[in-house]
C-alpha cells in the first residue's frame, strides 16, 4: 500500500478520543532525562496530540540513579534489567538512551516485543546494526524515531523551504560543521564513548550522524566521499565510578582513546552540488558551534544552532554584490508556533526534543498506512551508511560511494 504524504508537522488527531501511551526509558543519563523531560512537556506545547506519552518505567542499572529520577518525574516503577521492560506487556512504547554498543541489541529486542522505539542516534556501531535495528521494526509494523534533533529547528525546516522554492538557485556548494570542546579536556574521562567497541566511531557516530542526516535532509542524496580522521588526545584517565555527561577523572590510569576526534569529508552530492563536512569533538573554544551555510546560483542560506532562531539568507538577480540579511523565523516555520507567539522568542535544545517525542507520538497515533512523521530508523541507517563510508575512504585512501540505505 502506498503511504500517504504527511507534513512534518503535529497530526490532526482532534476528531479522537485521546488516549495515554504507556512509556518506558533505557538509560537514564543526561540523554534519558532529556527524553523524560520531552514527555513530560508534550501535552503543554501539543495539547491535541494522540496518544499523550505517561512514562511508567525507568530502566538503569545504577539503581540510585533510577530511583532519583523516578523521584523527580513521578514513574512508578524503576527496573535494573532493560529486559524486564521488554517483558512488561503495558509497555507500548519505549525511549533507548543506553551506551550505543547497547542499541542493536535493545532496539531489536523492543521492537520485536511489538513496542513501538524512540532510539538515539547512531543507533549502533554501524550501518549493519542501525538496519539490524531497521529490519526488526520493519517486519514488527511498529513505529520508530530517531534522535536528529537538529532537522526539528524551525530555522532548518525554512531553510529546506527556501532552498525547494529555488530562492537561492540551485545549490552549487555547501558546508556543514559541528565543533564541541566537551572532550577537549585531556582528563575528561575515559568512558565508553572513546572506546571502539562500545562507542563505535567516536565523533562520526557522535556528531557526523548528525550533520550526515542534516546533509540529506536540506540536499538530497550523496553521491560519493572522501574523508580524513584524526585521535587528537590519544590517552584519557579511566573513571572510577559510572559517568554521565562528559566528567573529567583527573589522576587516575590512563588508557588510549581508540576511535575519532575529528573527521572531514569532501562530498558530491547527487544533484552535482559539493558539500564539506567537519566534526571535531576536541575544538578549544567551540561550544556547540554547529551549523551550515549553503550558496546557490542566485543566493545564499546560512544557520548557526547558537542563534537558533536566526536566518542569513541573500537571495536575488544581483549575483555580485548581493546583499545578506537576517531574518527571524516564525510561527510559519516548522513546529515554532506550538512553543512561541511570534518571531524573535528563543527556542532550545530541549525544545528540539519536545517536538521529537511529538512526532513520535503522532507517527503511532497516525491511521495505517499513513507516512511517520520525523527521522526514523530508516534515516539512522541512511546516515551510518554515510559513517561507514567515511570509514572506508579513510582505511583505502579513495573516494566511496556510500551504500543504499534502503531496508
Amino acid at each position: 500500500m502506498a503511504l500517504t504524504a504527511v507534513t512534518e508537522s503535529q497530526v490532526d488527531v482532534t476528531d479522537r478520543t485521546q488516549v495515554t501511551l504507556p512509556v518506558a526509558i533505557i538509560g537514564f543519563g543526561w540523554m534519558g532525562r532529556a527524553h523524560a523531560q520531552a514527555y513530560a512537556r508534550i501535552r503543554h506545547h501539543y495539547p491535541q496530540l494522540n496518544p499523550i506519552p505517561k512514562l511508567s518505567v525507568i530502566a538503569d542499572e545504577v539503581t540510585d540513579r533510577a530511583a532519583a529520577a523516578a523521584a523527580q518525574f513521578d514513574v512508578p516503577t524503576t527496573v535494573s534489567d532493560w529486559r524486564q521492560v521488554v517483558d512488561d506487556p503495558t509497555i507500548a512504547a519505549v525511549s533507548v538512551t543506553a551506551p550505543n554498543f547497547l542499541h542493536r541489541e535493545i532496539g531489536c529486542a523492543v521492537v520485536g516485543a511489538g513496542k513501538h522505539l524512540w532510539i538515539e542516534k547512531p543507533v549502533g556501531l554501524s550501518a549493519d546494526d542501525a538496519r539490524a535495528v531497521a529490519d526488526a521494526a520493519r517486519v514488527a509494523g511498529v513505529r520508530t524515531a530517531v534522535g536528529f534533533n537538529y532537522r526539528n529547528v524551525p530555522a532548518v525546516a525554512a531553510a529546506r523551504e527556501l532552498i525547494v522554492a529555488g530562492e537561492i538557485g540551485e545549490v552549487t556548494h555547501a558546508r556543514f560543521r559541528l565543533f564541541s570542546d566537551y572532550a577537549a579536556h585531556p582528563d575528561g574521562a575515559l568512558s565508553w564513548r572513546f572506546q571502539r567497541d562500545r562507542g563505535g566511531n567516536g565523533v562520526l557516530g557522535d556528531l557526523a550522524s548528525h550533520g550526515a542526516d542534516l546533509v540529506w535532509f536540506l540536499l538530497g542524496d550523496i553521491d560519493s566521499l572522501v574523508a580524513d580522521t584524526a585521535i587528537f588526545i590519544p590517552e584519557r584517565p579511566k573513571p572510577t565510578g559510572a559517568t554521565a555527561g562528559h566528567q573529567l577523572a583527573s589522576g587516575g590510569e590512563r588508557g588510549p582513546v581508540e576511535n575519532e576526534d575529528y573527521v572531514s569529508a569532501q562530498m558530491r552530492m547527487a544533484s552535482g552540488a559539493r558539500c564539506v563536512l567537519e566534526a571535531s569533538r576536541v575544538s578549544v573554544g567551540e561550544q556547540n558551534s554547529y551549523g551550515f551555510e549553503i550558496h546557490g546560483t542566485t543566493g545564499v542560506v546560512r544557520w548557526d544552532y547558537r542563534r537558533m532562531g536566526e536566518l542569513e539568507v541573500g537571495a536575488g538577480g544581483a549575483f555580485q554584490d548581493q546583499s545578506v540579511s537576517m531574518m527571524y523565523v516564525g510561527p510559519g516555520s516548522g513546529d515554532y508556533a506550538a512553543f512561541q507567539p511570534g518571531a524573535a522568542n528563543p527556542m532550545s535544545y530541549d525544545d528540539l526534543k519536545v517536538i521529537e517525542a511529538a512526532r513520535f507520538c503522532a507517527s503511532i497515533g497516525a491511521p495505517a498506512g499513513v507516512a511517520p512523521v520525523g527521522a526514523t530508523i530508516v534515516d539512522a541507517v541512511r546516515s551510518a551508511v554515510v559513517l561507514d563510508a567515511m570509514t572506508t575512504s579513510v582505511l583505502e585512501g579513495t573516494w566511496v560511494a556510500p551504500a543504499a540505505p534502503e531496508v
